[in-house]
């Protein structure tokens, strides 16, 4: 029998929590709340959380923003897939990617085979935002941050559309989101 919503007990995080075999990757822009809505999906799951930008940081002895200016994007991308590729062996439940990562195509087989992929979306006014909070984003230091991440957003798309899971994050509680993953990973299991 194949319901189109999930039984109350399939709802549980410990019901989910049992069924996923793999990690799940969080997919998006930058200040979707991947690794904020991350961890405490984590928490939720009983699963390690980990970001992938974070290890990545600690791996080359510099931030994101040092390497894009000593080394280029293309170079960034590289080690990012061998990271996420490392985080994902070493069997995380739950990982934050940073927001390009889902876009290479190499990375984006990698996520899609071995893992979970969740979207996280939201409205561009929102986007805006919640990057203005943080002056650590490379790719919005070189003109109208708006502008940016409309063109991020248009470009990307088509990419992140290819995550098995798709949910829009709001500024509501971060507690909603969480409830809402959960929701279509029983769904979709």
């Amino acid at each position: 029998m194949n319901n189109a919503y999930p039984s109350s007990n399939q709802l549980e995080p410990a019901a989910i929590a049992a069924r996923i075999d793999r990690p799940l990757v969080l997919v998006g822009l930058m200040g979707v709340g991947k690794s904020t809505i991350g961890r405490r999906l984590a928490g939720a799951l009983d699963r390690s959380f980990v970001d992938a930008d974070e290890e990545i940081e600690r791996a080359a002895d510099r931030s994101v923003s040092e390497i894009f200016e000593e080394h280029g994007e293309a170079y960034f991308r590289d080690g990012e897939r061998r990271v996420i590729a490392r985080l994902m062996e070493e069997g995380h439940g739950v990982i934050a990617t940073g927001g390009g990562a889902f876009v290479d195509a190499e990375t984006r087989a990698l996520v899609l085979e071995q893992g979970i992929a969740i979207w996280l979306d939201c409205d561009l006014d929102t986007l805006v935002e919640r990057t203005s909070r943080k002056n650590t984003r490379p790719l919005l230091k070189t003109g109208d941050p708006r502008e940016i991440l409309f063109n991020l957003k248009e470009q990307r798309s088509p990419a992140y559309s290819q995550a098995q899971i798709h949910v829009v994050t709001d500024d509501g509680p971060h507690e909603a989101t969480v409830a809402r993953i959960l929701q279509e990973l029983a769904a979709w299991q």
